[in-house]
């Protein structure tokens, strides 16, 4: 099947070859109008910038870090979200968020956290918490010092705690006892 129209041509001339029939492949490419390109000079001299990132607050509100049962950790954990510890952990914790000790799991240091949930065991103070839950398998050898504290029985704990008393109630109650108080 031809795509063109053929017309008998005069016997004058010689007799030259039949034209050979384009593939559709071919014929496609060629029927295509070639790709126009425009630059708006305005926009290719601006330099590109990066879209935005969301605040590092919005990225981890929410979120949770998990420290595997498999894990050996040693340094600082510092930011804001939730840590789940599932593993073993030396060094100071300061979060703003919560702070769970899973049961089996070792943490050797300071912890600074709205509520600390201790399954597994704490060797070190917990400081300034809101509340402190210490479950049926939970081990604390160190000070606590929370707004409130739940201990289950079965729990284990060697150490002072305070709790009930804003930071602002112990400072007037042990100036009144006459006992000089430092910040940290």
């Amino acid at each position: 099947m031809a795509l063109w129209k053929e017309t008998p041509t005069p016997a004058a001339a010689a007799p030259t070859a039949a034209p050979q029939p384009i593939p559709p492949a071919e014929r496609a490419m060629l029927d295509r109008p070639e790709p126009r390109t425009t630059v708006d000079p305005a926009l290719s001299a601006a330099p590109r910038r990066p879209n935005p990132s969301p605040a590092p607050r919005d990225r981890v509100e929410g979120g949770e870090s998990v420290i595997a049962a498999n894990l050996s950790i040693e340094g600082k954990i510092e930011g804001t979200g939730n840590v789940k510890m599932a593993g073993r952990f030396k060094g100071d914790v300061r979060i703003e968020g919560n702070f769970t000790i899973e049961p089996g799991a070792h943490v050797t240091g300071q912890v600074l956290a709205g509520i600390v949930v201790v399954g597994g065991e704490l060797q070190g103070n917990i400081e300034s918490a809101k509340r402190v839950d210490v479950q049926e398998s939970g081990v604390i050898v160190g000070d606590v010092k929370a707004g409130s504290i739940t201990v289950a029985a079965g729990s284990r704990m060697r150490g002072h705690v305070e709790f009930g008393w804003d930071d602002e109630k112990s400072l007037k109650m042990a100036a009144a006892a006459g006992v000089a108080v430092g910040k940290s």
